[in-house]
């Protein structure tokens, strides 16, 4: 298999929908169960606006496509800890996408990638760790948390036993493009989103561990969904029918 499918986001779809319907059967499996690192991505359409993110999680160890996808749609509908879990009400106004991530690889610098074809991971040590912070270009847009930086060094290194695991954060390829942004942009917003609310510099950006990736996606609605449901079930009915005739 080669390509992300609508059925992999119809599978994800059916398993949410039998998961806030417990009296729903699920529909069997309808593709090749081969491995990928995977994101299931949920968003609320809209009418009068760009679909609204309702959840996103994923994993970058290669997983079987149909544990990984039941799994990560119920992950990402129920425990992403940036919304409230997602309720029945709510599936007929949502969007399943599902990406396939392929062609990883690190690269020399935070800007060795192109925003529309490229996803990015990236990873770096906490700056309060790093000793040249205090005498870096400050980024155009500092926050009310970049007095921290001002401290004494002295103050700051006895603060950065605290800060022993690297910071990491990651935005699918379709992120940068939809959100309008340079890739210092989306940089610096994966700076703030690993977890970092102080002032950035080009220490902290040169500090940067680059991973890129590309992805395969597919999307389908609610709408979709159904009518691709109700049809299986039809068929199902039809061959329990047939069977029953054989007899």
């Amino acid at each position: 298999m080669n390509e992300c499918t609508n059925e992999h986001c119809f599978y994800a779809f059916d398993t949410l929908y039998c998961h806030l319907n417990p009296k729903a059967t699920p529909i069997p499996l309808d593709f090749p169960d081969t491995k990928y690192p995977l994101f299931v991505t949920w968003n609320i359409r809209s009418s009068s606006s760009s679909p609204r993110l309702r959840g996103c999680i994923g994993s970058f160890q290669p997983l079987d496509l149909k544990e990984g996808l039941q799994e990560y749609a119920l992950i990402s509908a129920l425990n992403d800890t940036r919304f409230r879990p997602i309720q029945g009400h709510e599936l007929r106004k949502l969007e399943c996408g599902i990406s396939l991530l392929t062609d990883f690889q690190d690269v020399p610098t935070y800007l060795d990638w192109e925003v529309g074809t490229h996803g990015i991971y990236i990873s770096f040590p906490h700056p309060a760790t790093l000793p040249t912070v205090a005498s870096s270009s400050a980024d155009t847009t500092p926050s009310s948390s970049s007095l921290t930086l001002s401290l004494p060094f002295t103050k700051r290194r006895s603060a950065a036993s605290k800060y022993t695991k690297p910071l990491t954060a990651t935005y699918l390829p379709d992120v940068a493009p939809a959100q309008g942004w340079t890739k210092l942009e989306a940089v610096d917003s994966a700076i703030r989103k690993a977890g970092y609310d102080g002032r950035i510099t080009d220490d902290i950006r040169r500090s940067i561990k680059m991973r890129t990736y590309q992805a395969k996606k597919a999307t389908v609605t609610w709408e979709e969904y159904w009518a691709w449901r109700t049809l299986k079930e039809a068929q199902a009915e039809e061959s329990d029918e047939d069977e029953e005739e054989e007899q």
